[in-house]
């Protein structure tokens, strides 16, 4: 006795459910568990901000950073936030404010310091002075800004270089140290018989 040949919609089916079963052993994974982190020296931001504004308080209550930027980033295995051209407004102990900007910035683990990179400046309106450097550090707990880049300190119509700058906001002190070099013009004589 011989056994009918199958036809050609088993042998079909036969080859869908031989395909069927080998896909579902190869793709055994769990499809609600999130694929993996991507390692890198930064690893993965946990957030995005755009457009953001973000205020530091002192101790006593007093906002005395303002930071505005169109895009921040935030990563939780360096706790550092990145940011994309940042504008900061920042305040000393007697109120006056201070103006910092660059093409990038960084704040480090729980928000300080401050780093701006990228043709940073640092303005005090009040004094009419302005520095200009590659990278400035910014600690608002001293109240302490400096960079370890060549910088260009001018308050019109005077003008100095230094490799260093250190500025004490608190205590309205400045120092440029290391190859300075400086432009300072004759103040006009005033004329006695006026």
């Amino acid at each position: 006795m011989r056994l009918p040949r199958p036809g050609f919609r088993t042998w079909l089916l036969l080859l869908l459910l031989v395909l069927g079963g080998g896909l579902a052993t190869l793709d055994r994974r769990d499809a609600s568990a999130p694929g993996p982190v991507p390692q890198g020296q930064r690893g993965e931001p946990d957030y995005y901000l755009e457009d953001a504004r973000l205020t530091r308080f002192d101790a006593t209550g007093h906002a005395h950073q303002r930071l505005t930027t169109p895009r921040l980033t935030h990563t939780p295995v360096d706790d550092v936030t990145r940011l994309v051209e940042p504008d900061a407004r920042l305040r000393d102990d007697a109120g006056r404010l201070w103006l910092a900007s660059a093409r990038r910035g960084r704040l480090g683990a729980g928000g300080a310091p401050l780093l701006l990179e990228g043709q940073a400046r640092l303005v005090a309106p009040r004094e009419r002075w302005r520095l200009e450097t590659e990278r400035l550090h910014y600690d608002a707990e001293a109240g302490h800004a400096w960079s370890d880049t060549p910088a260009r300190l001018s308050q019109p119509p005077q003008r100095m270089r230094g490799e260093r700058f250190d500025a004490w906001l608190d205590d309205n002190r400045a120092r440029l140290t290391d190859n300075v070099r400086g432009h300072h013009p004759p103040q006009p004589q005033e004329d006695p018989e006026s």
